[in-house]
C-alpha cells in the first residue's frame, strides 16, 4: 500500500481496499473525513467505485472509532437523512 493511505488503515474499519479508495478520491487522513464528514465522502467514493451502504456507516465508525455494526440508529438515521436531503 502507498504511504498515503498508511494513516487511514489505522482507522476502525477501513482495510487496505477502503484505504486505497479513499487515496483514489483524494482523501488520504482521518481529519479530511472529518472535514467533509462521511456522507460527503460516501457520495465522493460512489461516484468512482461500487461502494454500499456499509462504507457510509464504516467511515462513521471510523469518525467514533466504533465498528461499523455498532452505529447507533439514530446516527444512521441522521445519515441518511443528510444523504437523502443531498439528492433532492
Amino acid at each position: 500500500m502507498a504511504d498515503s493511505g498508511a494513516e487511514l488503515v489505522k482507522l476502525k474499519n477501513i482495510g487496505e481496499t477502503s484505504a486505497e479508495k479513499l487515496v483514489g478520491i483524494g482523501i488520504s487522513s482521518r481529519e479530511q473525513i472529518e472535514e467533509l464528514g462521511a456522507v460527503t465522502v460516501f457520495k465522493r467514493l460512489r461516484e468512482r467505485y461500487p461502494v454500499s451502504m456499509t462504507m457510509l456507516w464504516a467511515l462513521q465508525g471510523a469518525l467514533l472509532n466504533l465498528p461499523y455494526y455498532h452505529i447507533p440508529i439514530d446516527i444512521r438515521t441522521a445519515l441518511l437523512e443528510e444523504l437523502a436531503g443531498d439528492d433532492v
